[in-house]
């Protein structure tokens, strides 16, 4: 009514002008389309900021860091991890903190004595937060000093280490043969549900949406391997549906290609 009132005063034409209807209509109606607008607006707002803080970057606003700190869990087939702020760029593992936890939440200690020591062993560029954050590895030791059961590490980098098994440079072809899972019903992508794929054939190296299952899937795990700083050899697809194998060589004398194993989507 006010603004209303404030256009008549202002132009005061015939008001059973068509046009002038159309325009009052228009000029009152702004208010409510501005606000329908900063609603609009608000909602967007209140729905990103997950989104927007988890590529946020943190570069431009402190010099600190964030490292992931990644071991083998008890099991022997499960990795956990936790992470800590560091105050700028590490580049060697041997310049980084040690760590703990408590391994009786892990499989790894007793609930009387629980604590467990992270060693860094490596460190990778992190392609989920990048930047300069990273992805620490660590094998574990007891608070003593020696190794847990579950660290595996340490024998076989006594064994890689040993001068007589240098000289022989020794190469090892282990491949990272893995299975992509659905999520919900922990089945083979690729396979009909409760059911089995045909025979193998036309699945391996195979292209095409029926043959080559999770493609987007591997391809993004072998492009983040490479922003890590992993020399992966290579991908291709195996002779059962939703399998994949990749390779990962380690510089002379030790090119190795990674463990097998499971992941799920």
């Amino acid at each position: 009514i006010e603004g209303q009132s404030q256009l008549r005063r202002h132009t005061r034409p015939d008001s059973s002008a068509p046009h002038f209807q159309e325009h009052l209509s228009l000029f009152l109606l702004c208010p409510l389309h501005l606000h329908l607008r900063l609603r609009e607006e608000e909602e967007e707002v209140a729905m990103s900021p997950l989104a927007d803080l988890l590529s946020l970057d943190l570069s431009g606003c402190t010099g600190k860091i964030i490292a992931e700190y990644i071991w083998v869990g008890g099991t022997g087939m499960d990795v956990r991890s936790k992470a800590r702020t560091l105050p700028g760029p590490v580049d060697d593992p041997s310049k980084l903190p040690k760590w703990n936890f408590d391994g009786s939440s892990t499989g790894q200690a007793t609930g009387d004595d629980s604590e467990v020591i992270l060693c860094p062993q490596a460190i990778f560029k992190d392609p989920f937060r990048r930047g300069n954050n990273i992805l620490v590895i660590c094998d574990c030791y007891a608070p003593n000093g020696e190794p847990i059961p579950s660290n595996k590490r340490y024998n076989a980098a006594r064994i890689f280490g040993h001068p007589d098994v240098k000289a022989e440079e020794p190469w090892y072809g282990i491949e990272q043969e893995y299975t992509l899972l659905q999520k919900d019903t922990n089945w083979p992508i690729g396979w009909p549900l409760g059911g089995y794929p045909g025979p193998q054939g036309p699945y391996y190296c195979a292209a095409g949406a029926e043959k080559s299952y999770g493609r987007d899937i591997v391809d993004a795990h072998y492009k983040a391997c490479l922003y890590a700083g992993i020399n992966i050899g290579g991908i291709n697809a195996e002779v059962m549906p939703g399998q994949v194998v990749s390779g990962a060589e380690i510089p002379s004398p030790f090119p190795i290609k990674i463990v097998h194993g499971l992941i799920s989507v």
